[in-house]
């Protein structure tokens, strides 16, 4: 009985390293997703939902920009994110990102998708008031934006005619990296087998 509560202790502590291994590796490559709705825009009227994910690489100073959304009420005028607010997870700020609008976005529709990758060291990736405000460089501009990420401080919005303010949005939340969970399980499940078996060897 002893041996198997030992097992499982071990085993979760593996699963624990190997999740923080895989992260610490995978540290130049984030993902952030956001559910985005009605909720927090005002007024919060719109049935329209979607989902966001934003994938930020450190070393190589890109954001890939993935967006689906549908059931709007008013036809799309642009999409951003906004950043950074007081408070994580709640309030308004200004846009960050490519103004008017991210670059090839669907405008003019109810529904559609996006998908697109940023050259965060290009100025036009950045709404210009945004690199004004902190520090005057596109370096400084990039690493606030990460800073506001990882705060929960930044939201994906999506604007239309009928809400020039924003018909639905979310707010970037980090999302865990499969590979970091897959090889953690793999290793928790092998130590596992190893100590039913040593076990049965010395039954």
């Amino acid at each position: 009985m002893c041996k198997s509560r030992y097992l499982v202790v071990t085993a979760c502590a593996v699963l624990t390293v190997a999740a923080l291994g895989g992260s610490a590796s995978r540290a130049d490559l984030i993902s952030y997703t956001a559910a985005l709705s009605a909720l927090g825009e005002s007024p919060p009227t719109s049935p329209g939902t979607g989902l966001a994910q934003i994938d930020y690489d450190g070393t190589l100073h890109t954001m890939r920009v993935r967006a689906t959304f549908s059931g709007l009420l008013g036809n799309t005028t642009a999409s951003h994110i906004h950043s950074p607010t007081a408070e994580p997870l709640a309030g308004n700020a200004g846009v960050a990102t490519t103004t008017p609008t991210f670059a090839g976005f669907p405008l003019g529709v109810t529904s559609g998708s996006y998908d697109n990758t940023l050259d965060m060291t290009l100025a036009s990736s950045y709404n210009p008031a945004f690199i004004t405000a902190h520090s005057g460089t596109i370096a400084g501009a990039e690493a606030f934006l990460a800073s506001s990420f990882a705060a929960g401080k930044s939201y994906f919005n999506i604007h239309t005619n009928q809400y020039p303010g924003g018909e639905i949005r979310g707010f970037l939340q980090p999302i865990p990296e499969p590979s970091s969970f897959f090889l953690a399980g793999a290793a928790a499940v092998g130590l596992l087998a190893w100590g039913w078996r040593r076990r049965k060897l010395v039954e």
